[in-house]
């Protein structure tokens, strides 16, 4: 085997770390940037598909309409009997109605094809031994990658190193628990594609821990390329779609009906059946509005140029009407209410006295490249200096059900545990807790202190796994700033005035939450803990909607539950979201929003997502949708309602004059020009 070939799969999964890495060429340094330029040329981009249709798909588009079909049916009865005329017009509607919905789509599907290069899939990798970001699509075989929780995969990786790594592989095996992950070499004969304990597949997404991996297949050749590739992508209808279809279907059937009965009643009054039969068919086309597909799509896609200005990129065009329609917006506290650039403030000792060694607990229990809170914790001067003794042994990364992070560590002291998380979590998890910590907890999270909780106890073992995290006695505590962000307060008050109404989702203290939006002007309401959703059955939570403003601590499971039970209410919901723990609730929302800093998964998920995060840009899409929405029903209601008294004063006139009171040719070419 060539050493720059990519590797079967059972092979890489059969080696060690280190024999898999010599049959893919490469070693744990990763790739140089001349070999990698090389397999690009290889084996082409990782990428199962760019954005954007062909001209002849978009062509192909233009022809699902019932009105359109109705034309045609119209064209191919004028030139049978014989009515060249008359069937070229109708041609000549059926050619400008088509042409025009090409050219906008065509030209549509370019632009949202240029805005989706704005979006950047990002994924670190080392290269020349350096480890930094490169864009997805540029990943070969080889390459050494880096994953953590809320990646999705960025192609099929033999894993070299594990950190208490589990994936969700549903999107391959339908399977809702997540596989964990090692690195031991299995039999090539058992291993089976979506299987393999020692590999991560493209297209999951990383819900527990973090990992390193070399790439072993790319773009269509792996297992979720080549069921995308065999399936394709499939989007439901919106609601703004399929009012559409309904309302072109119910025109047809009363076009028919009204048709049916004119050339009925032509043919009992005397006239010819072929003169009835052409006046009872131009009457139809008549009642037609037969550019409203055209309408529609330039409509959406000047709308969608609009917002590209505005820093709104709408992944698909028909979304931009929901977004209109938006009525309760959900969203998250971070860099949405706040500046959402997180600062270290101090560490404390349970007593509320700044504490050197609590601070040295939490930098053994951070990591430089981890969360928002970890990388505030390291940009303070001097951490370096406070982890002097500290060697860490294991780590169990932070995730959202356990709602902390710990470590085996050693010092001089001893073999320790470390773990530093959500207070409620870590307090939970406590035996030793002193006197009058917890009321002082309180009242930081009464002031809208941002908290994280530290605690420790001694350990034995050379192991780390989730049942050691107990037994604790409660460190301190650190302070983080996060201050609202600048402007925001005119962003609500505009959103507000667009009637749409806002309910924070975070997974911060209730009280937290409620004094930002207290200090922002918001009406607080009723404050639900992710606690209390585990006590509250559908109909109970149902009831209390209305009056909540805070959902607080909740999991990414609870997110979707209250997203689903809004819309049984019969309102149109929107979610904006960036983490991992939010990808569920995007899709579940009738828009689902995210942002270009965003988590690969959430990013996926979304409907819309907004260059910045900023709920002023977002309150602009929501008013662009609105217009675009008015724009297509004003057009809709004036032609349809034009049409119908034209039609039918011709038609009833027919009724009672001796000859037609309008030739086919007349209607046809009076409704193309005013159309």
């Amino acid at each position: 085997m060539a050493a720059d070939a990519a590797l079967p799969l059972p092979d890489a999964s059969a080696l060690g770390p280190d024999e898999a890495l010599a049959a893919l060429g490469s070693s744990k340094a990763g790739l140089t940037t001349a070999e990698a330029l090389s397999r690009r040329l290889t084996y082409g981009p990782n990428a199962l598909r760019t954005h954007g249709a062909g001209a002849l798909t978009v062509l192909a588009r233009q022809f699902r309409s019932y009105l359109l079909l109705l034309l045609l049916v119209a064209a191919a009865v004028s030139a049978a009997v014989g009515e060249l005329t008359e069937a070229s017009i109708i041609a000549a509607i059926m050619t400008m109605s088509v042409g025009l919905g090409f050219f906008n789509e065509y030209r549509s599907e370019k632009a949202v094809e240029a805005l989706h290069s704005q979006i950047r899939h990002v994924v670190f990798a080392d290269r020349d031994g350096v480890t930094g970001e490169i864009d997805v699509t540029d990943l070969v075989p080889g390459d050494v990658v880096h994953v953590k929780i809320g990646d999705v995969v960025p192609a099929d990786l033999r894993l070299l190193a594990a950190h208490d790594l589990e994936c969700d592989e549903s999107v391959l095996t339908g399977e809702a628990r997540a596989a964990a992950k090692s690195t031991a070499p299995i039999s090539a004969a058992s291993a089976a594609d979506a299987e393999v304990g020692n590999c991560a597949f493209m297209g999951t997404i990383v819900s527990s821990g973090d990992g390193v991996g070399v790439v072993v297949r790319t773009g269509g050749k792996t297992e979720f390329g080549a069921i995308a590739l065999r399936l394709g992508e499939r989007h439901d209808l919106t609601a703004f779609q399929r009012g559409l279809q309904d309302f072109s279907r119910m025109l047809v059937i009363v076009t028919g009906a009204l048709a049916g009965s004119i050339l009925v009643i032509n043919v009992l009054l005397g006239r010819s059946v072929l003169q009835s039969a052409l006046f009872a068919l131009a009457i139809a086309v008549g009642l037609t509005p037969q550019l409203l597909p055209a309408i529609v799509t330039v409509s959406l896609a000047t709308g969608a140029r609009r917002l590209a200005r505005k820093q709104v990129i709408v992944k698909r065009l028909v979304c931009i009407e929901d977004l209109g329609n938006v009525e309760v917006l959900f969203t998250d506290k971070t860099g949405t209410l706040t500046e959402g650039h997180i600062t270290f403030e101090r560490a404390l000792d349970p007593a509320g006295v700044e504490s050197q060694g609590v601070l040295s607990l939490a930098a053994v229990c951070s990591d430089a490249t981890g969360n928002e809170l970890d990388r505030a914790l390291w940009e303070t001067p001097g951490l370096d200096a406070a982890l002097t003794g500290w060697t860490v042994v294991e780590r169990l990364p932070f995730d959202h059900d356990r709602q902390l992070a710990s470590v085996l560590a050693d010092n001089p002291s001893g073999r320790t545990i470390v773990a530093k998380g959500a207070p409620e979590a870590i307090l939970a998890r406590c035996t030793d807790v002193p006197e009058g910590a917890a009321a002082f907890l309180d009242g930081l999270f009464e002031a809208g202190e941002r908290v994280v909780a530290v605690a420790s106890r001694a350990a034995y073992g050379d192991k780390l796994i989730r049942d050691d995290e107990k037994g604790f006695a409660l460190a301190g505590f650190l302070l983080f700033a996060d201050p609202p962000k600048e402007g925001v307060g005119d962003s609500l008050a505009r959103l507000k005035r667009l009637g749409v109404h806002l309910k924070i989702v975070t997974g911060d203290n209730g009280k937290v939450a409620a004094h930002l939006c207290s200090a922002l002007g918001l009406e607080v309401g009723r404050v639900i803990t992710g606690a209390d959703l585990e006590t509250m059955d559908d109909e109970t939570l149902g009831a209390a909607l209305p009056e909540t403003r805070i959902f607080a601590r909740v999991s990414p499971e609870q997110k979707s539950r209250i997203i689903r039970l809004q819309r049984s209410l019969g309102v149109e919901v929107g979610f904006l979201g960036d983490g991992v723990n939010d990808a569920i609730a995007l899709h579940d929302a009738d828009v689902g929003i995210s942002v270009e800093s965003a988590v690969d998964v959430a990013k996926d998920a979304a409907d819309v997502v907004l260059l910045t995060k900023d709920l002023g840009i977002l309150a602009d899409g929501v008013v662009e949708g609105r217009r675009i929405f008015a724009n297509t029903i004003k057009y809709v209601l004036m032609g349809t309602s034009s049409n119908f008294g034209n039609m039918f004063s011709a038609a009833g006139a027919s009724l009672l004059l001796s000859f037609l009171p309008m030739l086919p040719t007349q209607i046809l070419l009076n409704n193309l020009l005013y159309d």
